[in-house]
């Protein structure tokens, strides 16, 4: 019998990307009836939270299961700020680890594995979640990129302290170790999570050997970094690239 399966997303000022989000969604050639979803918008200033109830009758009586919350952090980025900004990261990504924590933990139930998908990749294949669950490795990162063949878009997928990024690894196969890894595209072993593997909202990590000199990780780079201090590995797969939608 196939995995059960549970498509993650946050959402937040998401409303222009939903309908191409959901007509990939609905184009996954795994079964339906084995893929739940789980979706927490916060702090939208659209109508992205309205957007997705008006869906989820449709989505309810075609996938296996579909939790949506709206839950409020109080952050928004300043005007006239781009959310790319150095600046902003620390702050921004610490509300976006607890948001995908509470998501994780609102809607996983008895699902095998977990894939978190953000609302603004605009490109993968239908074969997404059997791809990634062929490579039979707990946790895995697809190679996001703009435009194939260009530069590593997720730059939180890297190892070496943060120096080499899944574009540094074409040559070296298409399953590559990593320390840390994005949050665009990752499949996670769902027991992992149940284990305590979560996305730190604070500095994780400082006295972990693959840690950047000097300071912790936030996010899917701190869930990187627990994953190891836990006894297990993070997989890139660097040909095997997913596009993601230019800011």
């Amino acid at each position: 019998m196939a995995h059960r399966i549970l498509v993650l997303t946050p959402l937040k000022d998401a409303a222009d990307c939903l309908d191409g989000y959901f007509e990939r969604l609905h184009g996954l050639r795994y079964p339906h009836e084995r893929i739940s979803l789980g979706f927490l918008e916060s702090d939208s200033t659209d109508d992205t939270w309205e957007q997705l109830a008006g869906r989820l009758e449709l989505l309810r009586s075609e996938f296996r299961q579909v939790t949506a919350r709206k839950k409020d952090f109080g952050y928004r980025i300043p005007v006239g700020v781009h959310r790319g900004e150095a600046a902003i990261q620390s702050e921004r990504r610490s509300v976006l680890a607890k948001s995908r924590n509470h998501l994780l933990f609102d809607a996983l139930h008895d699902e095998d594995w977990v894939l978190w998908l953000d609302v603004d990749v605009v490109e993968y294949p239908s074969t997404l979640i059997e791809d990634l669950l062929a490579t039979e490795k707990d946790i895995v990162h697809p190679h996001c990129v703009l435009e194939h063949g260009g530069a590593t878009h997720d730059r939180n997928a890297w190892r070496d302290h943060g120096r080499i990024h899944p574009e540094d690894l074409r040559n070296e196969g298409d399953l590559v170790k990593l320390d840390a890894v994005g949050g665009t595209v990752l499949l996670v072993r769902a027991d992992l999570h149940r284990d305590g593997l979560i996305f730190p909202p604070f500095p994780y990590g400082l006295a972990n050997p693959a840690a950047r000199d000097g300071r912790g990780e936030l996010e899917t780079e701190g869930l990187g970094l627990m994953a190891r201090d836990m006894g297990h590995q993070c997989w890139g797969m660097p040909n095997f690239e997913v596009r993601h939608g230019r800011w």
